[in-house]
C-alpha cells in the first residue's frame, strides 16, 4: 500500500490549523494530530505516536517545549515508511550560539536534519498575530504593551505567509529537500513602531513600553506562566537585542515565487475582526 497521507502535529495550534485547510483545500489527505485531535497526539506520551504514523507520506512538526523526544520521534517516521518531514524552528536558529532560548527548537533541528529522510526546515521571525493569538495580546487590550525591546527591529511575518511555504514544500516532493528557509516580513519594525500602528489602525490609544527582561518575566509568572516557560519567553528577547535576527530575506519568495505580506495588512485585517476591542466592550 502506497502512503499518501501527510500527517499535521499540533493541528489545533497556531501554523498546524492554517496548513491543515491549506492541505484539505489543495485536496491532500490530512491526518490532524494534536491533544485535543480525533488522532491524539502528545508529545510526552510515546505510546500513541506509532498509530499517528500508519500510512503517512510526510509530516509537518513544531517542536514540542523541551528538547528530546523529536529524536525518538523521527525513528519511530523512519520506521513506520514516512518519506518527508517538515520542521517549524526558529529564525536564525544556527546562531544562536550559548543563549538558552530554544534548545527544544535546536534539539528538533538536530533529530530532523540527521535523519535518512527528506527533510526541509522552516526558520520564521516572530509571527505578526503575536499581537492577536498569543502572549502580546491581552496586555496590548488592556491598552499597553510592556516587552524588554528597544530601537532594534523585528522583521515580523504574517503566520498565513508561514502556513502558505508550509503547505507548498509538504506538497512539493524533491523541491525543498535539505533546504533551511529563514522567512521573514518585507520590512523589520520596533515593536513601539509595530504598537503605533495597531493604534492607528484599531482607533485606540495603545502604548508601548520597555521594560527589563526579567520586568517582563516576572510579569509572566503573575499572569500564569511558569517560571521556565517565562524566562524562555524573556530570553528570546536577549537574543534579539544582540541585532543578528534584524535583516529581511527572500526565503518566503523562494518558496512561492511571492512577496511576503507586509505588516499593515495583517494589521487591517485583525482590527477589522475586532482582535484590540477594550476588554470591557463587548
Amino acid at each position: 500500500m502506497s502512503n499518501d497521507t501527510t500527517l499535521v502535529l499540533g493541528a489545533t495550534g497556531k501554523t498546524g490549523r492554517r496548513v491543515v485547510a491549506r492541505l484539505r483545500l489543495r485536496g491532500t489527505p490530512v491526518r490532524a494530530a494534536s491533544r485535543s485531535s480525533r488522532t491524539r497526539f502528545d508529545w510526552s506520551d510515546p505510546g500513541g505516536w506509532d498509530a499517528a504514523l500508519r500510512g503517512i507520506a510526510a509530516a509537518y512538526l513544531v517542536a514540542p517545549p523541551v528538547p528530546g523526544p523529536v529524536h525518538a520521534f523521527v525513528a519511530r517516521a523512519e520506521a513506520a515508511g514516512v518519506r518527508r518531514l517538515v520542521l517549524l524552528s526558529g529564525r536564525g536558529a544556527d546562531t544562536w550560539g550559548d543563549s538558552t532560548f530554544g534548545l527544544d527548537m535546536r534539539s528538533a533541528e538536530d533529530a530532523v536534519r540527521g535523519s535518512a529522510l527528506e527533510w526541509t526546515v522552516l526558520r520564521p521571525s516572530n509571527f505578526a498575530q503575536n499581537f492577536d493569538e498569543d502572549v502580546f495580546h491581552a496586555p496590548l487590550a488592556a491598552g499597553e504593551l510592556a516587552l524588554p525591546a528597544d530601537a532594534v527591529p523585528e522583521p515580523f511575518i504574517d503566520v498565513e505567509d508561514v502556513a502558505d511555504a508550509a503547505a507548498a514544500v509538504l506538497t512539493e516532493p524533491g523541491r525543498h529537500a535539505g533546504r533551511i528557509y529563514e522567512l521573514t516580513g518585507p520590512r523589520a519594525l520596533t515593536f513601539c513602531e509595530a504598537v503605533e500602528l495597531i493604534s492607528r489602525a484599531s482607533g485606540r490609544p495603545l502604548a508601548y513600553r520597555q521594560v527589563s527582561p526579567a520586568e517582563y518575566a516576572a510579569t509572566l509568572v503573575e499572569e500564569g506562566l511558569s517560571e521556565d516557560a517565562a524566562h524562555h519567553v524573556a530570553e528570546m528577547f536577549v537574543l534579539m537585542e544582540r541585532g543578528l535576527l534584524a535583516a529581511t530575506t527572500d526565503g518566503l519568495a523562494t518558496v512561492l515565487g511571492r512577496a511576503p505580506r507586509p505588516f499593515e495588512d495583517y494589521v487591517v485585517r485583525a482590527a477589522a475582526a475586532g482582535a484590540w476591542r477594550r476588554p470591557d466592550s463587548g
